[in-house]
């Protein structure tokens, strides 16, 4: 009830009682003033009260009548307003308010359609947007697939591929002189298998490749000694370990250390001929440290800049260069190649 008297129709009736009672009280002052002054003899105070409780009462039937029906179209288009402004809380941006007459109502009501125009046009962008978004990354992935299946590609024509083939070759000399000179075969066959061993290393680097380059939902720590735990399997290197569990580290950033940790491995696997690596991943004050060293051969790191074998270093690099690292990479000839890497670390900041 209390809802219904605060409504804008009755509101509006109320305004027209007021103005009513007011007139009313008008009237009643008028006559008993030209009572007093004039003292006619048809007005009386009877005469007085009576007739302005007459108009009194006249007017406020009529005042009900009029206000309750001048006061439905304002309604109306209060309703209607009401009705637009709660589509468009909803997300219904097409909806528009229709509007008959000028005036303030239709001016809000033009306003609103407006607005409804506008956060349409957003959402249609946006989702354009969206599936741009989507098609690029779609694009995006299959670029990379074909440039990773191109480098694997090119990796076992240069590398496996032409092993094989001098193992092919070899072989068919051993056959050759196994029975008129059984110690040169015996020396053949030694190189026969250095160069099958070799092979397996590299097919083995290779097929580091072919790893998921997301962590499946584990830890970088976890990830890593996995890796190391699959490589203990395969290969005859000793491998020392001291790795953090660091936390709140940016997926993104986990993924491109852990690539480039596994690029690390796999260069160690086809180039160093190591039989030593330690691997440290430490979580300092505001840095992500990473330190990858082997006691292999060693390389010229000038001579190999000029080189396609620097083109997993060079990968490394741009990796820590994306998530704002710093590359370090100390190598010399027969001394063995030391990778450092430090990563500013956000979470310490999120933290405090």
């Amino acid at each position: 009830m209390y809802y219904k008297l605060n409504s804008i129709r009755y509101r509006f009736i109320q305004a027209q009682l007021y103005t009513i009672l007011f007139t009313s009280l008008v009237m009643l002052v008028v006559l008993t003033l030209i009572d007093v002054i004039f003292n006619p003899i048809w007005l009386s105070q009877l005469n007085i009260v009576l007739l302005s409780g007459a108009y009194f009462f006249l007017g406020s039937l009529i005042a009900v009548l009029i206000g309750f029906r001048s006061s439905g179209h304002l309604k109306s288009e209060i309703d209607d307003l009401s009705v637009m402004i709660m589509q468009l809380s909803r997300g219904n941006y097409r909806s528009r308010f229709n509007y008959e007459t000028d005036g303030e109502i239709a001016r809000i009501g033009t306003e609103l359609n407006d607005l409804a125009k506008k956060l349409d046009d957003q959402v249609r962008y946006l989702q354009r947007l969206a599936d741009e978004k989507a098609a690029f990354a779609e694009s995006a992935h299959k670029m990379a697939t074909i440039e990773e299946r191109q480098r694997l590609a090119r990796d076992l024509h240069d590398s496996v591929s032409q092993q094989l083939f001098a193992l092919t070759m070899m072989s068919k000399a051993v056959l050759r002189t196994l029975g008129k000179n059984p110690e040169k075969a015996r020396v053949q066959m030694v190189e026969v298998a250095e160069s099958a061993m070799k092979a397996q290393t590299e097919m083995r680097a290779l097929l580091l490749h072919l790893r998921p380059i997301h962590l499946s939902d584990q830890s970088l720590r976890d990830g890593i000694a996995n890796l190391i735990a699959e490589l203990k399997t395969k290969c005859a290197i000793e491998f020392t370990m001291k790795m953090d569990d660091i936390e709140h580290l940016p997926k993104f950033t986990e993924e491109h250390l852990f690539r480039i940790i596994q690029e690390g491995l796999s260069n160690i696997l086809r180039h160093a001929d190591a039989t030593k690596v330690k691997i440290l991943l430490l979580q300092e004050a505001q840095h992500i440290f990473v330190h990858l060293a082997d006691n292999g051969k060693g390389f010229d790191w000038d001579l190999a800049e000029q080189k396609q074998t620097s083109y997993g270093l060079k990968t490394m690099r741009e990796r820590s260069e994306e998530i704002g690292g710093q590359f370090i990479l100390r190598t010399k000839q027969g001394e063995g190649t030391y990778i450092d890497i430090r990563v500013p670390c956000p979470c310490q900041e999120e933290i405090k």
